[in-house]
């Protein structure tokens, strides 16, 4: 599968079209922002709704949302075979409903167990969704264009998350029982949404167990959990998502704790880093058009996020304006290699897969994404947080070292996948 977009297919966004013209991109694009807006809603008030609201400990949060992220890494591969078995879309319709009654649920906890369960319930929930949702896009949408059409789904998907926390900062405000649980009624009527543009969308034709596909196991079709090279580049890129903790935690804490740069900088990298994905994400996907070439731009972007960790390291020396100066330009680099990562991502997720089974194999890359953001937390804290400039330059040694290896691990993937390819039943 290629990646390369025809002038026709092109999403058409900011300044010509606020949508792209083609009606099954369009609606993707309505359920991608539909979602994360729901998704900043919650994501904004959840921790404090814990803990001001259900009378949790900020400890027994932590530990709790800990247990449901373990537990979310293993959703991935079961819901991605069954997706495989009966449908994408068909799962996700019920699936939608189901996150919706686990928000919802969050308002009835009155214990740590309570809150432990339904928090290991709507992580499977969310992380087996993902992976669906990644195999309905393998499948529903044209090889050509596929990664810049997922390039503007997460730019779509960034800028709903800014639309919802911003919302949810009247809840904050407020600081109730009753707002909180408000936002929580609204995340559970996105996925109500997001269900409801899925019923409009084409069911995606699978076999049914014995037909074709089934059949074609015995004539070669790989499994995921078999797939060595699969695995390995999954694991390489699980590496490069240890920047999704660095910015969330590690530069939080970072800049409080390490440098004398104003707390307000967290503000200002978080929106330098929003910024850039939603305006530049579709941009950056030009270029990655094979399995090669997605190594690369993974390659080029480890080492901006090697240079961004650096960066960071420097603004432990230095008054204020030093500090801070080193900060947003430590992010500006990170966020470049961010976009770049991605965009080889998806390529690489795609073109290595195996088309009978794409729900199965986004489902194991998206579960080593998954326990890249359960681990990165505590490998962030305990390298750059606990041991400083020392630590960020461990942190950039990993990026330097995982980036550059998935170029010499994916070469003569192109002629294997095409092999394989060639012999794989019809995309709808």
């Amino acid at each position: 599968m290629t990646s390369s977009t025809s002038a026709g297919a092109r999403p058409r966004v900011l300044g010509r079209r606020l949508l792209p013209a083609e009606p099954l991109l369009r609606r993707l694009v309505l359920m991608s922002l539909v979602n994360a807006v729901g998704d900043g809603l919650f994501v904004t008030v959840n921790v404090l709704f814990f803990t001001r609201s259900l009378g949790l400990t900020p400890g027994s949060v932590a530990l709790g949302l800990t247990v449901a992220g373990v537990c979310g890494v293993f959703a991935g591969v079961p819901m991605g075979r069954l997706a495989d078995r009966v449908g994408s879309r068909r799962l996700l319709l019920v699936l939608g409903p189901l996150e919706a009654a686990a928000v919802l649920g969050y308002a009835f906890v009155r214990s740590f167990a309570a809150f432990v369960l339904l928090a290991c319930a709507a992580t499977v929930l969310s992380r087996g969704a993902a992976a669906v949702r990644s195999g309905l896009i393998a499948r529903a949408l044209p090889a050509e264009g596929q990664v810049r059409s997922r390039a503007l789904l997460r730019s779509v998907a960034n800028a709903g998350l800014v639309v919802g926390s911003g919302g949810a900062a009247i809840a904050l405000q407020a600081d109730s029982y009753a707002g909180y649980v408000t936002m929580l009624v609204l995340d559970a009527a996105s996925f109500l949404g997001v269900t409801a543009l899925l019923a409009g969308l084409p069911a995606d034709s699978t076999p049914a167990p014995g037909g074709e596909a089934r059949a074609g196991v015995a004539g070669g079709r790989r499994t995921a959990l078999g797939d060595r090279r699969y695995l390995l580049v999954t694991a390489l890129h699980a590496v490069l998502e240890l920047q999704l903790a660095v910015l969330t935690v590690g530069l939080p804490l970072w800049i409080v704790l390490g440098t004398e740069a104003p707390a307000a900088t967290v503000a200002a990298v978080n929106v330098v880093n929003c910024l850039l994905v939603v305006l530049f994400q579709v941009r950056a996907s030009r270029g990655v058009t094979d399995v090669p070439s997605a190594a690369r731009a993974c390659a080029r972007g480890a080492l901006l996020l090697a240079a961004g960790c650096l960066g960071y390291a420097a603004a432990q020396y230095g008054p204020a304006w030093a500090a801070a100066t080193a900060l947003l330009a430590g992010a500006l680099v990170h966020s470049l290699g961010e976009l770049l990562t991605s965009a080889g991502g998806w390529t690489l997720s795609l073109d290595l897969a195996d088309a009978r089974a794409h729900g199965e194999y986004q489902g194991v890359f998206l579960s080593g994404q998954a326990a890249a953001h359960v681990i990165g937390p505590l490998v962030v804290t305990l390298t750059a947080v606990d041991h400083g400039a020392v630590g960020w330059m461990v942190l950039a040694g990993l990026f330097a070292l995982a980036g550059p290896a998935l170029p010499p691990v994916v070469r003569g993937a192109a002629v294997t996948r095409g092999a394989v390819g060639a012999s794989a039943p019809g995309r709808p």
